[in-house]
Protein backbone atom coordinates (compact mmCIF):
# COMPACT_ATOMS: atom_id res chain seq x y z
CA UNK A 1 0.00 0.00 0.00
CA UNK A 2 1.25 3.18 -0.91
CA UNK A 3 1.36 5.13 2.53
CA UNK A 4 0.95 9.10 2.12
CA UNK A 5 3.77 11.22 3.78
CA UNK A 6 2.80 12.83 6.96
CA UNK A 7 3.93 16.52 6.22
CA UNK A 8 2.27 18.13 9.22
CA UNK A 9 4.41 15.47 11.41
CA UNK A 10 7.34 15.98 9.32
CA UNK A 11 7.61 19.61 9.67
CA UNK A 12 7.95 19.19 13.59
CA UNK A 13 10.90 16.91 12.77
CA UNK A 14 13.33 18.85 10.08
CA UNK A 15 13.41 21.36 13.20
CA UNK A 16 15.87 19.28 14.47
CA UNK A 17 17.84 19.55 11.21
CA UNK A 18 17.92 22.86 11.24
CA UNK A 19 19.44 22.38 14.59
CA UNK A 20 22.55 20.34 13.27
CA UNK A 21 23.23 22.68 10.76
CA UNK A 22 23.28 25.93 12.73
CA UNK A 23 25.50 24.64 15.33
CA UNK A 24 28.14 22.65 12.85
CA UNK A 25 28.59 26.17 11.25
CA UNK A 26 28.84 28.19 13.59
CA UNK A 27 31.69 26.50 14.74
CA UNK A 28 33.66 28.74 12.19
CA UNK A 29 32.92 31.34 13.98
CA UNK A 30 33.36 30.11 17.63
CA UNK A 31 36.82 28.82 16.50
CA UNK A 32 38.92 32.21 15.98
CA UNK A 33 37.11 33.67 19.33
CA UNK A 34 38.04 31.06 21.21
CA UNK A 35 41.79 31.37 19.70
CA UNK A 36 42.15 35.01 20.49
CA UNK A 37 40.24 34.43 23.83
CA UNK A 38 42.33 31.44 25.56
CA UNK A 39 45.22 32.58 23.50
CA UNK A 40 45.56 29.41 21.82
CA UNK A 41 47.48 27.87 18.52
CA UNK A 42 45.51 26.69 15.62
CA UNK A 43 46.02 22.77 16.49
CA UNK A 44 44.29 23.54 19.84
CA UNK A 45 41.49 26.39 18.37
CA UNK A 46 40.77 23.09 16.09
CA UNK A 47 40.33 20.68 19.19
CA UNK A 48 36.64 22.50 19.29
CA UNK A 49 35.66 20.25 16.12
CA UNK A 50 37.45 17.27 17.32
CA UNK A 51 35.53 17.48 20.55
CA UNK A 52 32.20 18.20 18.41
CA UNK A 53 32.60 15.77 15.29
CA UNK A 54 34.32 13.04 17.80
CA UNK A 55 30.87 13.05 20.12
CA UNK A 56 29.30 11.89 16.99
CA UNK A 57 31.45 8.86 16.54
CA UNK A 58 31.42 7.86 20.29
CA UNK A 59 27.54 8.30 20.57
CA UNK A 60 27.30 5.95 17.19
CA UNK A 61 29.72 3.66 18.45
CA UNK A 62 27.90 3.40 21.95
CA UNK A 63 24.79 2.56 20.55
CA UNK A 64 26.48 -0.19 18.20
CA UNK A 65 28.47 -2.07 21.13
CA UNK A 66 25.21 -1.49 23.36
CA UNK A 67 23.12 -3.51 20.75
CA UNK A 68 25.73 -5.74 19.49
CA UNK A 69 26.46 -7.04 23.57
CA UNK A 70 22.72 -7.17 24.79
CA UNK A 71 21.20 -8.31 21.33
CA UNK A 72 18.93 -5.51 21.23
CA UNK A 73 17.97 -1.97 19.27
CA UNK A 74 18.05 0.10 21.96
CA UNK A 75 17.02 2.86 20.01
CA UNK A 76 14.09 0.81 18.23
CA UNK A 77 13.10 -0.21 21.62
CA UNK A 78 12.18 3.52 23.27
CA UNK A 79 11.17 4.54 19.53
CA UNK A 80 12.88 7.45 17.28
CA UNK A 81 10.59 10.30 18.92
CA UNK A 82 11.63 9.51 22.67
CA UNK A 83 15.19 9.09 20.55
CA UNK A 84 15.04 12.70 19.46
CA UNK A 85 13.58 13.84 23.13
CA UNK A 86 16.38 12.74 24.67
CA UNK A 87 19.10 13.80 22.68
CA UNK A 88 17.76 17.34 22.84
CA UNK A 89 18.03 17.21 26.24
CA UNK A 90 21.52 15.97 25.99
CA UNK A 91 22.13 19.39 24.06
CA UNK A 92 20.51 21.07 26.72
CA UNK A 93 22.69 20.00 29.10
CA UNK A 94 25.80 20.79 27.03
CA UNK A 95 24.50 24.40 25.91
CA UNK A 96 23.53 25.37 29.55
CA UNK A 97 27.23 23.73 31.05
CA UNK A 98 28.59 26.39 28.13
CA UNK A 99 26.47 29.05 29.54
CA UNK A 100 27.52 28.41 32.70
CA UNK A 101 31.25 28.27 32.37
CA UNK A 102 31.07 31.59 29.81
CA UNK A 103 29.66 33.59 32.77
CA UNK A 104 31.21 32.36 36.24
CA UNK A 105 34.61 33.84 35.63
CA UNK A 106 36.70 30.60 35.32
CA UNK A 107 36.32 29.57 31.82
CA UNK A 108 38.48 27.41 30.91
CA UNK A 109 39.10 25.75 27.10
CA UNK A 110 38.86 21.97 28.11
CA UNK A 111 35.28 22.59 30.14
CA UNK A 112 34.09 24.15 26.66
CA UNK A 113 35.32 21.42 25.03
CA UNK A 114 33.35 18.93 27.58
CA UNK A 115 30.56 21.62 26.59
CA UNK A 116 30.82 20.52 22.89
CA UNK A 117 31.05 17.14 23.32
CA UNK A 118 27.96 16.70 25.24
CA UNK A 119 26.02 19.00 22.75
CA UNK A 120 27.08 16.92 19.78
CA UNK A 121 26.57 13.91 21.77
CA UNK A 122 23.15 15.16 22.12
CA UNK A 123 23.20 15.51 17.99
CA UNK A 124 24.61 11.85 17.21
CA UNK A 125 21.33 10.91 19.24
CA UNK A 126 18.74 13.47 17.51
CA UNK A 127 20.59 12.07 13.80
CA UNK A 128 21.13 8.44 14.38
CA UNK A 129 16.48 8.37 15.32
CA UNK A 130 15.63 11.37 13.00
CA UNK A 131 17.34 9.93 9.88
CA UNK A 132 15.03 6.55 9.65
CA UNK A 133 12.04 8.28 11.20
CA UNK A 134 12.13 10.53 8.21
CA UNK A 135 11.71 7.59 5.84
CA UNK A 136 9.37 6.04 8.19
CA UNK A 137 6.70 9.02 7.95
CA UNK A 138 5.65 7.93 4.69
CA UNK A 139 6.28 5.48 1.21
CA UNK A 140 9.84 3.93 1.90
CA UNK A 141 9.69 5.09 -1.93
CA UNK A 142 9.47 8.67 -1.18
CA UNK A 143 11.90 8.80 1.65
CA UNK A 144 14.59 10.11 -0.17
CA UNK A 145 12.09 12.90 -1.04
CA UNK A 146 12.09 13.68 3.12
CA UNK A 147 15.71 13.06 3.63
CA UNK A 148 16.51 15.79 0.83
CA UNK A 149 14.18 17.77 2.33
CA UNK A 150 15.71 17.29 5.67
CA UNK A 151 19.41 18.03 3.87
CA UNK A 152 17.83 21.26 2.52
CA UNK A 153 16.55 22.72 5.45
CA UNK A 154 19.94 21.83 7.34
CA UNK A 155 21.90 23.56 4.63
CA UNK A 156 19.49 26.75 5.68
CA UNK A 157 20.86 26.13 9.10
CA UNK A 158 24.54 26.63 7.93
CA UNK A 159 23.59 29.59 6.05
CA UNK A 160 22.24 31.04 8.97
CA UNK A 161 24.67 29.68 11.68
CA UNK A 162 27.66 32.06 11.31
CA UNK A 163 25.59 35.51 10.64
CA UNK A 164 23.77 35.00 13.64
CA UNK A 165 26.59 33.91 15.86
CA UNK A 166 28.80 36.59 14.44
CA UNK A 167 26.17 39.19 15.28
CA UNK A 168 25.15 37.87 18.52
CA UNK A 169 29.32 38.11 19.58
CA UNK A 170 30.46 40.74 17.65
CA UNK A 171 27.22 42.71 16.64
CA UNK A 172 27.06 44.65 12.87
CA UNK A 173 29.82 44.54 10.67
CA UNK A 174 30.49 48.42 11.53
CA UNK A 175 29.72 48.66 15.19
CA UNK A 176 33.41 47.98 16.62
CA UNK A 177 32.25 45.79 19.07
CA UNK A 178 34.61 43.64 20.86
CA UNK A 179 33.32 39.77 21.53
CA UNK A 180 33.51 38.84 25.19
CA UNK A 181 32.79 35.54 27.18
CA UNK A 182 29.40 37.27 27.86
CA UNK A 183 28.22 37.17 25.39
CA UNK A 184 28.92 33.06 24.34
CA UNK A 185 26.69 32.87 27.71
CA UNK A 186 24.00 34.74 25.90
CA UNK A 187 24.16 33.03 22.77
CA UNK A 188 24.06 29.23 24.40
CA UNK A 189 20.89 30.21 26.86
CA UNK A 190 19.16 31.21 23.79
CA UNK A 191 20.10 27.88 22.40
CA UNK A 192 19.81 25.98 25.13
CA UNK A 193 15.97 27.84 24.95
CA UNK A 194 15.38 26.48 22.02
CA UNK A 195 16.43 22.95 22.67
CA UNK A 196 13.67 22.82 25.01
CA UNK A 197 11.36 24.96 22.91
CA UNK A 198 12.39 21.59 19.86
CA UNK A 199 12.00 18.97 22.86
CA UNK A 200 8.49 20.03 24.43
CA UNK A 201 7.46 20.18 20.71
CA UNK A 202 8.25 16.85 19.97
CA UNK A 203 6.94 15.62 23.47
CA UNK A 204 3.72 17.16 22.60
CA UNK A 205 3.24 16.42 19.06
CA UNK A 206 0.72 13.39 17.79
CA UNK A 207 3.36 11.38 16.02
CA UNK A 208 3.72 7.91 15.53
CA UNK A 209 6.38 5.58 17.41
CA UNK A 210 7.92 4.91 14.40
CA UNK A 211 10.36 1.60 14.36
CA UNK A 212 12.05 -0.92 12.53
CA UNK A 213 11.39 -4.48 11.98
CA UNK A 214 15.03 -5.59 10.11
CA UNK A 215 17.36 -7.79 12.30
CA UNK A 216 19.90 -7.04 14.24
CA UNK A 217 23.33 -8.35 12.34
CA UNK A 218 26.44 -9.30 14.32
CA UNK A 219 29.83 -8.54 13.76
CA UNK A 220 32.02 -8.98 16.52
CA UNK A 221 34.92 -8.51 14.27
CA UNK A 222 34.01 -5.28 12.95
CA UNK A 223 33.15 -3.82 16.66
CA UNK A 224 36.58 -4.49 17.93
CA UNK A 225 37.91 -2.27 15.14
CA UNK A 226 35.88 0.28 15.96
CA UNK A 227 36.91 0.42 19.76
CA UNK A 228 40.41 0.25 18.42
CA UNK A 229 39.80 3.39 16.37
CA UNK A 230 37.88 4.51 18.97
CA UNK A 231 41.05 4.35 21.43
CA UNK A 232 43.03 5.64 18.87
CA UNK A 233 41.37 8.92 18.98
CA UNK A 234 41.00 9.74 22.28
CA UNK A 235 44.59 11.03 22.76
CA UNK A 236 43.04 13.91 20.22
CA UNK A 237 40.17 14.46 22.50
CA UNK A 238 42.09 15.00 25.68
CA UNK A 239 44.92 16.39 23.64
CA UNK A 240 44.31 19.97 25.43
CA UNK A 241 44.19 18.58 28.94
CA UNK A 242 47.77 17.17 28.19
CA UNK A 243 49.61 20.67 29.33
CA UNK A 244 52.97 19.70 29.18
CA UNK A 245 52.60 18.55 25.51
CA UNK A 246 54.28 20.92 23.16
CA UNK A 247 52.70 22.12 19.70
CA UNK A 248 55.03 19.85 17.78
CA UNK A 249 53.93 16.58 19.76
CA UNK A 250 50.86 17.54 19.80
CA UNK A 251 50.83 17.51 15.32
CA UNK A 252 52.19 14.28 15.90
CA UNK A 253 49.70 12.67 18.29
CA UNK A 254 46.99 13.57 15.89
CA UNK A 255 48.64 13.30 12.34
CA UNK A 256 49.75 10.27 14.16
CA UNK A 257 46.25 9.05 15.12
CA UNK A 258 45.42 9.94 11.22
CA UNK A 259 47.77 7.91 9.94
CA UNK A 260 46.75 4.41 12.36
CA UNK A 261 43.13 4.87 11.79
CA UNK A 262 43.28 4.95 7.92
CA UNK A 263 46.20 2.06 7.87
CA UNK A 264 43.40 0.27 10.23
CA UNK A 265 40.78 0.65 7.65
CA UNK A 266 42.88 -0.38 5.06
CA UNK A 267 43.86 -3.42 6.91
CA UNK A 268 40.35 -4.24 7.58
CA UNK A 269 39.39 -4.84 3.93
CA UNK A 270 42.01 -6.39 2.60
CA UNK A 271 41.55 -8.86 6.04
CA UNK A 272 37.70 -9.14 6.08
CA UNK A 273 37.74 -10.15 1.87
CA UNK A 274 40.22 -13.31 2.64
CA UNK A 275 37.81 -14.35 5.61
CA UNK A 276 34.52 -12.82 5.56
CA UNK A 277 33.28 -14.19 8.83
CA UNK A 278 32.22 -12.17 11.60
CA UNK A 279 33.08 -9.06 10.01
CA UNK A 280 29.27 -8.30 8.17
CA UNK A 281 29.03 -5.33 6.43
CA UNK A 282 32.79 -4.73 6.61
CA UNK A 283 33.13 -7.95 4.25
CA UNK A 284 31.99 -6.26 1.58
CA UNK A 285 35.13 -4.04 -0.05
CA UNK A 286 32.74 -1.14 -1.27
CA UNK A 287 31.75 -0.70 2.30
CA UNK A 288 34.66 -0.18 4.04
CA UNK A 289 35.88 2.01 0.84
CA UNK A 290 32.62 4.50 1.51
CA UNK A 291 33.94 4.66 5.53
CA UNK A 292 37.61 5.76 4.25
CA UNK A 293 35.92 8.21 1.87
CA UNK A 294 33.33 9.59 4.36
CA UNK A 295 35.88 9.79 6.87
CA UNK A 296 37.73 12.21 3.83
CA UNK A 297 35.00 13.98 2.76
CA UNK A 298 33.74 15.04 6.43
CA UNK A 299 36.86 16.12 6.96
CA UNK A 300 37.80 18.49 4.14
CA UNK A 301 34.18 19.77 4.41
CA UNK A 302 35.34 20.60 7.85
CA UNK A 303 38.48 21.80 7.33
CA UNK A 304 38.46 24.11 4.80
CA UNK A 305 36.24 25.84 6.96
CA UNK A 306 37.20 25.96 10.34
CA UNK A 307 40.66 26.83 8.91
CA UNK A 308 39.57 29.27 6.80
CA UNK A 309 39.48 32.20 9.18
CA UNK A 310 43.59 31.72 9.75
CA UNK A 311 43.82 32.22 5.94
CA UNK A 312 41.46 35.47 5.76
CA UNK A 313 43.65 37.48 8.64
CA UNK A 314 46.50 37.40 6.24
CA UNK A 315 46.52 40.48 4.39
CA UNK A 316 46.92 38.81 1.22
CA UNK A 317 43.86 37.44 1.66
CA UNK A 318 41.75 40.29 3.07
CA UNK A 319 43.47 40.88 6.38
CA UNK A 320 40.13 40.82 8.15
CA UNK A 321 39.07 40.65 11.93
CA UNK A 322 37.49 37.63 13.31
CA UNK A 323 34.04 39.95 13.31
CA UNK A 324 34.76 40.91 9.31
CA UNK A 325 34.25 37.07 8.45
CA UNK A 326 31.18 35.70 8.69
CA UNK A 327 30.08 36.78 4.99
CA UNK A 328 32.76 34.85 3.41
CA UNK A 329 32.05 31.92 5.82
CA UNK A 330 28.25 32.18 4.94
CA UNK A 331 29.12 32.13 1.89
CA UNK A 332 30.89 28.50 1.95
CA UNK A 333 28.43 26.53 3.82
CA UNK A 334 25.85 28.86 1.20
CA UNK A 335 27.41 27.08 -1.52
CA UNK A 336 26.65 23.76 0.18
CA UNK A 337 23.40 24.54 0.22
CA UNK A 338 23.14 25.62 -3.29
CA UNK A 339 25.17 22.18 -4.10
CA UNK A 340 22.17 20.05 -2.40
CA UNK A 341 19.29 21.72 -3.52
CA UNK A 342 20.30 21.51 -6.94
CA UNK A 343 21.45 18.19 -5.92
CA UNK A 344 17.72 17.64 -4.78
CA UNK A 345 16.25 18.11 -8.20
CA UNK A 346 17.15 14.93 -9.01
CA UNK A 347 14.72 12.91 -6.98
CA UNK A 348 11.47 14.44 -8.12
CA UNK A 349 10.04 12.62 -10.96
CA UNK A 350 10.81 15.57 -13.86
CA UNK A 351 11.40 15.81 -17.30
CA UNK A 352 14.89 15.89 -18.83
CA UNK A 353 14.44 18.78 -19.93
CA UNK A 354 12.72 20.56 -17.04
CA UNK A 355 15.45 18.94 -14.64
CA UNK A 356 17.99 20.57 -16.74
CA UNK A 357 16.06 23.97 -16.64
CA UNK A 358 15.82 23.83 -12.80
CA UNK A 359 19.61 22.98 -12.37
CA UNK A 360 20.61 26.13 -14.14
CA UNK A 361 17.98 28.46 -12.64
CA UNK A 362 17.98 27.21 -8.59
CA UNK A 363 21.84 27.29 -7.36
CA UNK A 364 21.38 31.32 -8.66
CA UNK A 365 18.09 31.21 -7.21
CA UNK A 366 19.66 30.09 -3.95
CA UNK A 367 22.59 32.45 -4.57
CA UNK A 368 19.59 35.55 -4.49
CA UNK A 369 18.64 34.16 -0.76
CA UNK A 370 22.40 33.98 0.11
CA UNK A 371 22.47 37.47 -0.71
CA UNK A 372 19.65 38.53 0.82
CA UNK A 373 20.10 37.31 4.06
CA UNK A 374 23.66 38.89 4.27
CA UNK A 375 22.05 42.30 3.19
CA UNK A 376 19.60 41.75 6.02
CA UNK A 377 21.96 40.93 8.96
CA UNK A 378 24.06 44.16 7.42
CA UNK A 379 26.97 42.30 5.92
CA UNK A 380 28.71 43.99 2.76
CA UNK A 381 28.07 42.07 -0.10
CA UNK A 382 30.90 43.67 -2.94
CA UNK A 383 32.99 40.97 -2.05
CA UNK A 384 30.35 38.38 -3.42
CA UNK A 385 30.62 40.51 -7.02
CA UNK A 386 31.95 37.56 -9.01
CA UNK A 387 31.11 34.30 -7.20
CA UNK A 388 28.42 33.66 -10.11
CA UNK A 389 31.06 32.36 -12.49
CA UNK A 390 31.99 29.66 -9.80
CA UNK A 391 28.39 28.60 -9.86
CA UNK A 392 28.26 28.40 -13.43
CA UNK A 393 31.41 26.03 -13.47
CA UNK A 394 29.75 24.02 -11.04
CA UNK A 395 26.35 23.89 -12.79
CA UNK A 396 28.09 22.57 -16.09
CA UNK A 397 29.66 20.24 -13.97
CA UNK A 398 26.20 18.79 -12.50
CA UNK A 399 25.10 18.35 -16.05
CA UNK A 400 27.77 16.64 -17.24
CA UNK A 401 28.05 14.07 -14.82
CA UNK A 402 24.32 13.12 -15.27
CA UNK A 403 23.20 12.37 -11.96
CA UNK A 404 25.49 9.30 -12.34
CA UNK A 405 27.32 8.59 -8.74
CA UNK A 406 30.67 7.91 -10.06
CA UNK A 407 30.79 9.99 -12.36
CA UNK A 408 29.60 12.78 -10.35
CA UNK A 409 31.68 12.23 -7.77
CA UNK A 410 34.83 11.90 -10.05
CA UNK A 411 34.00 15.27 -11.37
CA UNK A 412 33.42 17.18 -8.23
CA UNK A 413 36.41 15.88 -6.46
CA UNK A 414 38.67 16.59 -9.20
CA UNK A 415 37.25 20.28 -9.70
CA UNK A 416 37.72 20.87 -6.19
CA UNK A 417 41.25 19.61 -6.11
CA UNK A 418 41.67 22.02 -9.34
CA UNK A 419 40.13 24.73 -6.57
CA UNK A 420 42.66 24.16 -4.40
CA UNK A 421 45.53 24.60 -6.82
CA UNK A 422 44.40 27.98 -7.48
CA UNK A 423 44.06 28.59 -3.69
CA UNK A 424 47.55 27.58 -3.03
CA UNK A 425 49.11 29.49 -5.59
CA UNK A 426 47.47 32.50 -6.09
CA UNK A 427 45.97 35.20 -3.35
CA UNK A 428 43.10 38.06 -2.70
CA UNK A 429 39.88 37.28 -3.46
CA UNK A 430 40.75 34.52 -6.20
CA UNK A 431 42.13 32.34 -4.02
CA UNK A 432 39.35 32.85 -1.60
CA UNK A 433 36.28 31.99 -4.19
CA UNK A 434 38.42 28.96 -4.98
CA UNK A 435 38.54 27.82 -1.39
CA UNK A 436 34.69 28.68 -0.95
CA UNK A 437 33.77 27.01 -4.40
CA UNK A 438 34.84 23.41 -2.73
CA UNK A 439 31.44 24.04 -1.05
CA UNK A 440 29.62 23.66 -4.21
CA UNK A 441 31.63 20.55 -5.13
CA UNK A 442 31.58 18.87 -1.20
CA UNK A 443 27.42 19.69 -1.16
CA UNK A 444 26.62 16.56 -3.24
CA UNK A 445 29.72 13.93 -2.53
CA UNK A 446 27.61 12.44 0.61
CA UNK A 447 25.20 10.91 -1.30
CA UNK A 448 27.42 9.50 -3.89
CA UNK A 449 29.67 8.10 -1.28
CA UNK A 450 27.24 6.75 0.45
CA UNK A 451 25.18 5.69 -2.62
CA UNK A 452 28.54 3.23 -3.93
CA UNK A 453 29.26 2.33 -0.32
CA UNK A 454 25.69 0.09 0.35
CA UNK A 455 25.05 -0.66 -3.28
CA UNK A 456 25.26 -4.69 -3.08
CA UNK A 457 25.69 -5.29 0.43
CA UNK A 458 22.12 -6.71 0.76
CA UNK A 459 20.36 -7.47 4.88
CA UNK A 460 24.12 -5.70 6.26
CA UNK A 461 22.31 -2.57 4.43
CA UNK A 462 21.31 -0.70 8.12
CA UNK A 463 24.47 -2.11 9.77
CA UNK A 464 26.53 -0.49 7.13
CA UNK A 465 24.85 2.94 6.86
CA UNK A 466 25.82 3.12 10.64
CA UNK A 467 29.01 2.68 9.88
CA UNK A 468 29.25 5.17 7.61
CA UNK A 469 27.94 7.66 9.89
CA UNK A 470 30.53 6.52 12.23
CA UNK A 471 33.17 8.04 10.00
CA UNK A 472 32.15 11.60 10.80
CA UNK A 473 34.94 11.28 12.83
CA UNK A 474 36.80 12.61 10.11
CA UNK A 475 36.30 15.97 11.03
CA UNK A 476 37.58 15.68 13.93
CA UNK A 477 40.85 14.61 12.96
CA UNK A 478 41.63 16.51 10.18
CA UNK A 479 41.15 19.93 10.78
CA UNK A 480 43.88 19.72 13.32
CA UNK A 481 45.96 18.27 11.25
CA UNK A 482 45.79 21.23 9.18
CA UNK A 483 45.66 23.35 11.99
CA UNK A 484 49.50 22.14 12.86
CA UNK A 485 50.62 23.68 9.62
CA UNK A 486 49.34 27.03 10.25
CA UNK A 487 51.26 26.86 13.10
CA UNK A 488 54.51 26.62 11.59
CA UNK A 489 53.98 30.15 10.14
CA UNK A 490 56.61 32.32 11.95
CA UNK A 491 54.78 35.50 13.57
CA UNK A 492 54.38 38.58 11.17
CA UNK A 493 52.66 38.43 7.56
CA UNK A 494 55.64 39.77 5.77
CA UNK A 495 55.54 36.21 3.12
CA UNK A 496 53.16 36.30 0.69
CA UNK A 497 53.41 32.19 0.51
CA UNK A 498 52.91 31.29 4.28
CA UNK A 499 52.86 27.76 5.69
CA UNK A 500 48.84 28.85 6.76
CA UNK A 501 48.36 28.78 2.66
CA UNK A 502 50.35 25.81 2.12
CA UNK A 503 48.09 24.01 4.71
CA UNK A 504 45.63 23.66 1.56
CA UNK A 505 47.89 20.83 0.59
CA UNK A 506 45.87 19.01 2.94
CA UNK A 507 42.16 19.49 1.35
CA UNK A 508 44.19 19.03 -1.93
CA UNK A 509 45.43 15.65 -0.92
CA UNK A 510 41.89 14.74 0.28
CA UNK A 511 39.99 15.79 -3.13
CA UNK A 512 42.39 13.50 -5.05
CA UNK A 513 41.92 10.37 -2.91
CA UNK A 514 38.37 11.24 -3.24
CA UNK A 515 38.60 11.00 -6.91
CA UNK A 516 40.51 7.88 -6.90
CA UNK A 517 37.84 6.46 -4.16
CA UNK A 518 35.25 6.90 -7.22
CA UNK A 519 37.34 5.15 -10.06
CA UNK A 520 37.97 2.07 -7.40
CA UNK A 521 34.84 1.67 -6.35
CA UNK A 522 33.60 1.35 -9.32
CA UNK A 523 35.93 -1.22 -10.13
CA UNK A 524 34.97 -2.80 -6.86
CA UNK A 525 31.59 -2.83 -8.16
CA UNK A 526 31.81 -3.83 -11.80
CA UNK A 527 33.60 -6.73 -10.21
CA UNK A 528 30.67 -8.04 -8.69
CA UNK A 529 28.59 -7.40 -11.89
CA UNK A 530 27.21 -3.74 -10.14
CA UNK A 531 27.30 -0.62 -12.36
CA UNK A 532 25.63 2.09 -10.86
CA UNK A 533 25.80 4.88 -13.05
CA UNK A 534 24.50 2.37 -15.72
CA UNK A 535 21.57 1.81 -13.12
CA UNK A 536 21.12 5.17 -12.97
CA UNK A 537 21.16 5.73 -17.13
CA UNK A 538 18.46 3.05 -17.62
CA UNK A 539 15.90 4.23 -14.60
CA UNK A 540 15.98 7.69 -16.71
Amino acid sequence: MNQQTKWSQFGVLIIVFFFWGFVAASNSIFIPFCKTFFNLDQIQSQLIGSAFYGAYFYGSLILYVFSTITGTDLLNKIGYKKGIIYGLLISVVGALALAYISGSGNATFGLVLVSFFIIALGFSLQQTAAQPFAIGLGSPETGAHRLNMGGSVNSFGTLLGPLVVSYLLFGSLDSGKSASIENIQTLYFFLAGLFIIAALIFAYAKLPKTTSDEKLEKSPKAMYVLLIIGAIFLPVLFADWAKTVTGLEKSVIISGSLIIILIILFWTMVTAKKNPTGWGAMAYPQLVLGMIAIFIYVGVEVTIDNNFGALLKKNAFGGKEDSQISHLISLYWGSMMIGRWTGAVSVFNFSKMVKRILVIVVPFAAFGLILLVNIIKGNEISEFAMYPVCIAIAVIAFLYAEDKPVKLLLTVSVLAAVAMLISITTTGMLANYAIISTGLCTAVMWPCIFALAVNGIGKYTSQGSAFLIMMILGGAIIPPTQGSIIDLDPSGDANVYTFTQLSYLVPLACFAYLAWHAIQTRSVLKKQGLDVDAQVAASH
